[in-house]
């Protein structure tokens, strides 16, 4: 079984959906004692970096012992944005501190919020990809991304006029900026992978 934390955030049901579409078992839960005994842990999320966190409140701890633990965590658009150190969106907030990094606006002669469909290049040694080739094209809305500092972190880029974050991997800790459950077959892929991972 899969934890979707549950925190009121966002898109926390379509997730679910998307699980249950490739015959995942998922549970939307932050009952402690089911998040300590799933196979793996989902962080979605849309919405700004501090509401997040205050909504996450004490489970923050929950995820934070999982991912110690060796338990696999993944980050989904905001819920990536959680893995790392501080954000400075409406002011500075602390994240999870699972992975180092900063949470920064889109520069302004980008388009803002970067919404739509991005080529993201795959590394081949990154978990996530499996099976879905060098480069392939996923759903992105967001205003914000993460400038990652961890050297134990893989990264997975798009093209944006800079070289954005669209994924990171460290250890069992895993990210993406963009909406897999929106992403048609590549997304639905991407939650397969994370599922192959958690039974392993």
């Amino acid at each position: 079984m899969i934890a979707v934390i549950d925190y009121s955030v966002g898109n926390v049901k379509s997730v679910c959906n998307a699980f249950h579409h490739i015959g995942c078992e998922v549970e939307l839960s932050r009952d402690p004692a089911r998040i300590e005994k799933a196979a793996g842990l989902v962080l979605p999320g849309v919405a700004a970096f501090g509401y997040a966190m205050e909504a996450l409140g004490s489970a923050a701890e929950l995820v934070q012992q999982a991912a110690a633990a060796g338990k696999p965590i993944l980050g989904i658009c905001v819920g990536h944005q959680l893995l790392f150190d501080a954000s400075c969106e409406y002011g500075p907030h602390a994240g999870l501190g699972l992975v180092k990094g900063q949470v920064v606006p889109v520069p302004p002669e980008q388009t803002v919020p970067h919404m739509g469909w991005n080529l993201v290049e795959m590394p081949e040694d990154m978990d996530l990809f499996a099976g879905l080739g060098p480069a392939k094209h996923f759903y992105f809305a967001h205003s914000f991304h993460v400038q990652v500092t961890d050297t134990q972190a893989k990264i997975a880029h798009t093209d944006y006029g800079f070289p954005l974050t669209a994924s990171i991997q460290k250890a069992n800790i895993y990210g993406v900026q963009f909406h897999p459950e929106k992403s048609g077959a590549q997304g639905l892929q991407v939650l397969r992978n994370f599922q192959e991972i958690c039974r392993r």
